[in-house]
């Protein structure tokens, strides 16, 4: 069994993964778009799963106007402390950017318990109320998709993109509809169940990696 197992660098690990990545999805027949190629493989290797290659949908020249977000230091809020600690900060500061999540901060507890909201409904208000450019990575919690397309359908947020993959079963599907639904906001979405943080703080990744 051991003799069977391929012995790799860990230097070459990375590389060598994106080579089966490359190589399965041109068996299965798999043409990725140029411009979303990076982030669809690095979701699947960041999960294993090569779904997203169909699942991952981008909203029209998304990639270029997140990237171009970044270089104005336009800060990502995540939903989840997780989102946070998986984004490369080092990457993002060169940019004069930053990461922030409210999900643990003391005012949004209070404002969740007294509006009988989630967490993530209230780091939603806390972030509009900021009045700042601002770019969402959802990964957790469907709610949070929902407060902001009321948000926006109420004109009190222009988020600059929406990266709406909330994992889980409950108005997980239909919260990544309403993403997809507003016409005029960049957003890359998981259509389905499947998602989590850490594809969330993936394509953060390999949005700064392209640049």
């Amino acid at each position: 069994m051991l003799s069977e197992i391929e012995q790799v660098l860990p230097s070459e690990i990375e590389k060598r993964s994106f080579e089966i990545i490359t190589e399965e999805l041109k068996e299965m027949g798999k043409i990725l778009c140029p411009e979303t190629e990076l982030i669809v493989k690095r979701c699947i290797h960041t999960s294993a799963d090569f779904e997203y290659a169909d699942s991952l949908v981008f909203t029209e020249g998304v990639v270029e106007k997140a990237k171009d977000a970044i270089r104005r230091g336009v800060p990502i809020i995540t939903d989840t402390q997780m989102g946070k600690a998986g984004i490369n900060k080092k990457r993002l500061a060169e940019y004069g950017s930053e990461v922030l999540c409210f999900m643990s901060d003391e005012d949004v507890a209070e404002m969740a318990k007294k509006n009988g909201t989630t967490r993530a409904v209230a780091s939603m208000d806390k972030a509009a109320a900021l009045g700042r450019e601002a770019i969402f990575a959802v990964g957790n919690a469907p709610t949070a998709l929902v407060r902001l397309y009321e948000l926006i359908k109420e004109r009190k947020i222009n988020p600059e993109l929406i990266i709406a993959v909330p994992v889980g079963f409950v108005n997980v599907v239909q919260s990544k509809e309403l993403i997809l639904s507003l016409e005029d906001t960049p957003s890359i979405v998981a259509r389905g169940r499947k998602g989590g943080s850490n594809i969330a703080a993936c394509i953060c990744n390999a949005l700064l990696y392209q640049m």
